[in-house]
């Protein structure tokens, strides 16, 4: 049996707070412990509570559920935020999740849908709206753009790479950057394959190209 799951609500819609307050004052095991109407005082009273979960609106005057979400994670690293909101905008949805956010549950869902999330997210179980997790697997089923050849090259092989680009000789490289001759061929050599040219003057025409010269 469920005892003792502190709930936080953060809302900025006074209805909501009262309704789910006297919904969730039906279920047993699970106590509102604070209702906060907007981002700030939802941190004060995370802070003052440490409650084990949060349900957290998304859109607030104000302070919004994101800063918020970061913020409450940072006082209570250890309660979980169930996001309650009626939006599914990916500006919103993602950030929020990013910042923490265990669940992400609609405004539509059920009272019962709200309290089995709160009891699963006690146990460390998160709860994701299937209409949220259907945008998430077609973002994650979305190709991710390739990189661009230089950036897989090191911190010195771009050093070398921007001096080829300037004209400088092998030994001119190997003077200013304060290495050997044989060290400046084999960054030389990797460059040129990473970038996949042929040659210098190929390399310090990639450099310009791409905006990498001195």
């Amino acid at each position: 049996m469920d005892s003792g799951i502190k709930v936080l609500l953060v809302d900025d819609h006074e209805m909501v707070r009262i309704g789910l307050a006297a919904v969730l004052g039906t279920e047993e095991g699970i106590e509102v412990v604070g209702e906060a109407g907007n981002g700030l005082e939802g941190i004060r009273l995370a802070q003052e509570y440490h409650p084990d979960v949060v349900l957290m609106d998304l859109v607030m005057d104000g302070m919004d559920g994101i800063e918020t979400t970061k913020q409450v994670m940072d006082i209570c690293p250890d309660c979980k935020v169930i996001v309650l909101t009626s939006y599914l905008d990916d500006e919103k949805m993602y950030p929020v999740i990013e910042a923490g956010a265990f669940s992400y549950l609609l405004k539509t869902s059920r009272a019962s849908e709200i309290a089995q999330a709160i009891r699963s997210a006690a146990k460390g179980q998160p709860i994701i709206e299937a209409q949220v997790a259907s945008k998430m697997m077609n973002r994650l089923r979305q190709p991710k753009p390739e990189s661009a050849p230089h950036e897989d090259l090191t911190e010195r092989e771009m050093e070398v790479l921007r001096l080829i680009a300037s004209g400088k000789s092998n030994q001119e490289v190997a003077d200013e950057l304060y290495i050997g001759l044989k060290t400046v061929k084999f960054h030389v050599t990797n460059i040129l394959a990473k970038l996949g040219v042929d040659d210098r003057t190929q390399a310090a025409i990639y450099a310009y190209k791409h905006g990498l010269s001195e």
